[in-house]
C-alpha cells in the first residue's frame, strides 16, 4: 500500500518500526586515492552527464529534511574534489531542521577547504587515515600521500569542529599491527578514531578479503594490552560501538558489519551520485531518484512521495559474506563511503 504523505507525519519509518532520520548522499564516485580496499586500481568512473547536479542533491536534501531527516553526511569517493562543493555545503547547511551536516573525507584537500566547510556550517567531520607509515600509507591508497593528509588533518583542527574523527579500516597483516599506534596518535590529537571491518563491496583483485579480514573483537583484544576500554552508550548516529578511554578526551569505535552485526537499529539511507536511493549498504534495493526529479522539475510533493514509498522496500539487513565472491558488485565509491 502507498503512504501518502499526510499519513507520514513528516517522518519516515519502515516496515520494521526503524526511523531514518540520516541520510549519506554521495557527491562523486570518483576520488584522488584509489585505495585498496575501496576500489580497483583501474576505475571506469560515472559518466559526468549522469550524475546529479549540485541543485538536484540540494532538492532531494530538502525533501529529506522536511520528511524529519536531522542529519546529512555528504561523501564520495572523495567528496572534496567535486567542483563547487562548498556551494552545496551552504545550501544544505542551511536547510530547516537539519540538525546536522557532516562529511567524510581522505583529507587531501583539507589544508585549503577546511575553514570553508566549518563555515558553510559542517559541525562534524571525519578523515580516513589508515597507516602512519607513510609507505603502508601509498601501499594502502596506491596514490596517497601521508604528510599531505596529516598536514590536512592539522587544518581541520586549526579550524575548530565541533568533532572530528580518525576512521580506519584494518587488513590483517597490512596494517592491523598499527591499531595502537593509531589509537595513540588520536589521543595525542585529542579525537575520536574508528576502526572498521573490511566490507565486501565489488571486486577489488588486489588481496583475498577472506584472508584480509581482521575483525573488531582481534583489534579490541589488541588495543587492550595497552589500553583500558570502558564501554559507553554514547553515539553519533552511525553504526560504531564507542568505549572511552580514561583520563583521554578520545573515543574508540568499533564499526563491525560482520562480526557485531548493526542492522538491527539501522536508522540510515544512500544516496548514490547518481542518484539511485539505497535502502541498504549491503542490499540493492533502491529507488532511481534521479528519474523521479528529472521527470517532475520542481515538484517536491512528488519527490517526497517517492521517499516515503522507499521504505516499503528497505530490507531488514545486509547478507555480507567473505567467502563467497561479492553479493554487492558496485564499489565503495560508488555507493557512498
Amino acid at each position: 500500500m502507498t503512504t501518502k504523505l499526510k499519513e507520514t507525519g513528516a517522518t519516515l519509518v519502515d516496515r520494521f518500526g526503524r526511523t531514518v532520520n540520516y541520510v549519506r548522499i554521495s557527491v562523486t564516485d570518483r576520488c584522488d586515492f584509489r585505495c585498496v580496499y575501496c576500489m580497483s586500481e583501474k576505475m571506469e568512473f560515472v559518466p559526468r552527464a549522469r550524475l546529479l547536479t549540485l541543485e538536484e542533491l540540494t532538492q532531494i536534501a530538502q525533501a529529506f529534511t522536511e520528511l524529519g531527516v536531522e542529519k546529512i553526511r555528504i561523501t564520495g569517493g572523495e567528496p572534496l574534489i567535486r567542483r563547487n562543493i562548498i556551494k552545496l555545503f551552504r545550501d544544505i547547511g542551511r536547510l530547516s531542521g537539519l540538525q546536522e551536516l557532516v562529511t567524510t573525507t581522505n583529507g587531501s584537500q583539507l589544508t585549503k577547504m577546511a575553514a570553508d566547510l566549518r563555515e558553510a556550517g559542517v559541525k562534524r567531520i571525519n578523515v580516513s587515515l589508515d597507516s602512519l607509515d607513510a609507505e603502508k600509507f601509498r601501499r594502502i591508497t596506491r596514490v596517497g600521500e601521508l604528510d599531505s593528509v596529516l598536514a590536512g588533518l592539522d587544518a581541520a583542527l586549526a579550524a575548530n569542529f565541533e568533532k572530528i574523527k580518525i576512521n580506519s579500516v584494518i587488513l590483517k597483516n597490512q596494517n592491523h599491527e598499527e591499531v595502537s599506534d593509531l589509537v595513540r596518535f588520536a589521543i595525542d590529537k585529542q579525537i575520536d578514531i574508528s576502526f572498521i571491518e573490511e566490507m565486501p563491496l565489488g571486486v577489488i583483485g588486489d588481496h583475498d578479503r577472506a584472508e584480509a579480514y581482521y575483525s573488531s573483537d582481534q583489534i579490541r583484544e589488541d588495543l587492550e594490552k595497552s589500553f583500558t576500554l570502558l564501554s559507553t552508550t554514547e553515539t553519533t548516529g552511525g553504526p560504531s560501538k564507542y568505549f572511552r578511554i580514561p583520563d583521554t578526551e578520545t573515543r574508540v569505535g568499533f564499526i563491525s558489519p560482520h562480526s557485531h552485526n548493526f542492522c538491527e537499529h539501522c536508522n540510515r539511507v544512500r544516496l548514490t551520485c547518481e542518484g539511485r536511493l539505497l535502502l541498504c549498504l549491503g542490499q540493492e534495493h533502491s529507488v532511481d531518484l534521479r528519474h523521479v526529479i528529472r521527470a517532475n522539475p520542481g515538484d517536491m510533493d512528488k519527490l517526497k512521495q517517492a521517499i516515503c514509498d522507499s521504505m516499503a522496500i528497505k530490507p531488514e539487513g545486509h547478507e555480507f559474506n567473505l567467502v563467497t565472491k561479492p553479493v554487492i558488485m558496485r564499489h565503495m565509491s560508488v555507493t557512498g563511503g
